[in-house]
């Protein structure tokens, strides 16, 4: 038996014996930060149940005191025991509220899942961040930075569920525990084996995980450990190729994710059943068909939704019809999957074209669809953007990256008031305390910017000429990326006074083609094969106020992008085709602008040719030689703009609101 005291609406306190029915832990805000708990406690006095929600601090005992937030609370002496109605106005609850009326009414409903407005606290100068409601989501993800990554997808899995952890959510992510042989595997060595091994049907029997656990930074890092995940290559395959097995390795990740809020005791409590999940791509499309299918029907995950982040549409994990009956899914469902190739994409004249899409069976069953940034979104809808899958997009633009209308005066949609764009990390991404680079910077001081440049300059065996362009292009070596048209332009592009340097890795045609044009080019271009963080950070930093650095983007499609984002808070001039969120984050420079003071952060060239790609770099440079106070000024708007996880944050708890608005998918 506790005490627990009562404020009436006269002012006169009670305090009445309340028998405690239990207490839970609705939270574990960032750790380092100090925080405590939000605890949650249920006491009975007669018929009447009632909540109370606090934040423990750290170190207190389960049967310790709350710290309440608002010390005025304390001081007052107690909380007002309001009802709460619902629209027929029956009572069916009771909140605690401060006394003065005007503090927030503290959660009183027994499932933790969705509390009410949380605010973190100020220490040590952190500032106060805020959410309306809190959840607890789930990240699935084949990647995610440090542990693992390859491009943007593991950037965004490795950034964003730190931000939503520090603004109150309870944050798990789901990502296999990858294992190469390689110096990469340490990445992992601050994960835990847990004591809980779950065994999933799929694949013609059972298959047995065992889970891996960190928490670091507010978060629950999550790691499926299969002997699937341990060979050598990458996530995704190896110099030979894509790995045969990936519809099982990814599969069986889906069914694992599905599994560990359920079983996984993190923090001494599970997530439960009314949980979030993000789903990332075709790697984790599985997870909104497996809670439509062969959970939610026996009452198993009801009040949760799903999310579909699509990072990259082009690949969509299709494998043949066949292998349906591999994924554990009931034979009823197949029509979700389902998926038929055009006649021009089959392999001979007796091919049907059946067969299954992961992808396609998300967007069929999820109850929100995202994308990376506005120009995606609608991309993805048309034709030549929808690989397939346009049509389907289409249908459920109603739940495609917030509200979508039809222009009718032009044949797409378009997005009008809602969005959402990735952010960057803009701690490792900071010139000012880069430890990559050979000279800190910042937008008020930007004197180190040269001195990097011929600290790059060096390192490569480059002319030392601080006054000579440097452009620079880090990204993969495919036809996504446009290096045929790089490829194509550079004699031309050469015949400047220019130097070009270009790191990345992929397709061994254009690999072998960046030795060659080294060994021809010897005082004007430079080619690293592989993907190398120091060497992205220079080429990156690579330029200053006297000398013009860009950072070419010529991709064909881009859902995003990040490298932009990098580059102009580097202070470095994006020229970039208009495509995706390449439109949507870099602004065309328009010096005419603010009576003659300009606006802009970089170049966009449109349509997707040499010729166009040519002359955005020629302007380019022509400014930075010609106009170094307008070269000035778009380095420091590049630099001054907010690409930030917590700007983006805010929209993705936006997009969550609505994904419980409606019910949940139900076939």
């Amino acid at each position: 038996m506790e005490s627990l005291c009562i404020v009436g609406n006269g002012g006169v306190s009670t305090c009445q014996a309340f028998t405690r029915l239990d207490t839970g832990v609705g939270f574990r805000p960032r750790a380092q930060l100090g925080f405590g708990c939000f605890v949650r406690e249920r006491y009975k006095y007669g018929n009447l149940v009632i909540a109370r929600s606090g934040r423990r601090e750290a170190g207190n005992s389960k049967d310790g005191n709350f710290a309440v937030e608002n010390e005025k609370e304390e001081k007052r002496g107690g909380l007002i025991l309001g009802p709460e109605m619902d629209s027929s106005g029956s009572v069916i609850g009771f909140n605690l509220i401060p006394p003065s009326g005007d503090g927030e009414v503290l959660e009183s409903h027994e499932d933790a899942t969705t509390g009410g407005t949380e605010e973190a606290e100020d220490i040590e100068g952190v500032e106060k961040v805020q959410t309306r409601v809190t959840y607890n989501i789930v990240f699935v993800t084949s990647e995610a930075a440090p542990y693992s990554k390859t491009g943007g997808l593991g950037d965004v899995c490795g950034s964003l569920p730190i931000v939503l952890a520090a603004r109150g959510h309870r944050v798990m992510v789901v990502s296999p525990r990858y294992l190469h042989g390689s110096p990469a595997d340490k990445n992992f060595a601050g994960a835990s084996e847990l004591d809980c091994h779950t065994k999933v049907y799929c694949f013609g029997g059972e298959q047995e995980v065992a889970f891996f656990h960190e928490y670091r930074e507010g978060v629950d890092w999550v790691f499926v450990d299969h002997p699937s995940y341990h060979r050598p290559g990458n996530p995704y395959g190896d110099s030979r190729g894509a790995f045969g097995d990936n519809q099982f390795r990814f599969a069986l990740l889906c069914h694992a994710a599905c599994e560990a809020p359920l079983v996984l005791p993190l923090g001494g409590y599970t997530y439960g059943e009314k949980c979030l999940f993000l789903v990332n791509d075709w790697h984790a499309g599985l997870v909104p068909v497996l809670l439509a299918s062969k959970y939610r029907p026996y009452g198993v995950y009801k009040d949760a939704r799903t999310i579909l982040v699509i990072h990259n549409l082009a690949h969509q994990g299709v494998e043949p019809a066949a292998t349906y009956t591999n994924l554990g899914l009931p034979s009823e469902w197949y029509g979700a999957l389902g998926w038929v190739f055009p006649t021009w994409a089959r392999t001979h004249a007796l091919d049907t074209g059946e067969a299954v899409n992961l992808l396609k069976g998300a967007i069929v069953t999820v109850d929100r669809i995202l994308t990376v940034s506005k120009g995606y979104a609608w991309e993805i809808t048309t034709v030549e953007g929808g690989y397939g899958l346009h049509e389907l997009l289409s249908s459920r633009r109603s739940v495609l990256n917030g509200i979508f209308t039809k222009n009718v005066s032009q044949d797409y949609f378009v997005v009008d008031k809602f969005w959402i764009t990735n952010g960057i990390d803009i701690y490792e991404w900071n010139p000012s305390s880069d430890k990559h680079i050979a000279s800190n910077y910042s937008v008020d001081d930007l004197s180190g910017k040269v001195q990097c440049k011929i600290a790059l300059q060096k390192e490569l065996g480059l002319p030392i000429k601080p006054d000579c362009p440097l452009i620079g292009f880090i990204g993969r070596l495919d036809y996504q990326k446009g290096i045929d048209l790089i490829r194509w332009a550079i004699p031309e592009l050469l015949e400047d006074d220019v130097q070009f340097v270009m790191l990345g890795s992929g397709d061994p045609l254009y690999e072998e083609w960046m030795r060659a044009t080294e060994s021809t080019y010897k005082d004007k271009f430079r080619g690293w094969v592989g993907f190398n963080i120091p060497i992205s950070h220079k080429i990156t930093a690579g330029s200053g106020i006297n000398s013009a650095d860009i950072l070419l983007m010529p991709s064909r499609f881009e859902p995003c992008g990040l490298n932009q984002l990098y580059a102009m808070r580097y202070g470095t001039v994006p020229v970039v085709h208009g495509t995706g969120g390449l439109r949507d984050t870099v602004q065309a420079f328009d010096p005419y602008s603010k009576g003659g003071l300009g606006e802009g952060t970089g170049w966009i060239f449109s349509p997707l040719s040499k010729e166009s790609m040519l002359a955005a770099l020629r302007v380019a440079m022509m400014t930075y030689r010609d106009h170094k106070s307008s070269w000035e000024g778009i380095m420091k708007r590049g630099m001054a703009k907010d690409s930030t996880w917590e700007n983006a944050a805010v929209h993705y708890e936006q997009v969550f609101e609505w994904a419980f608005i409606d019910p949940p998918y139900i076939k």
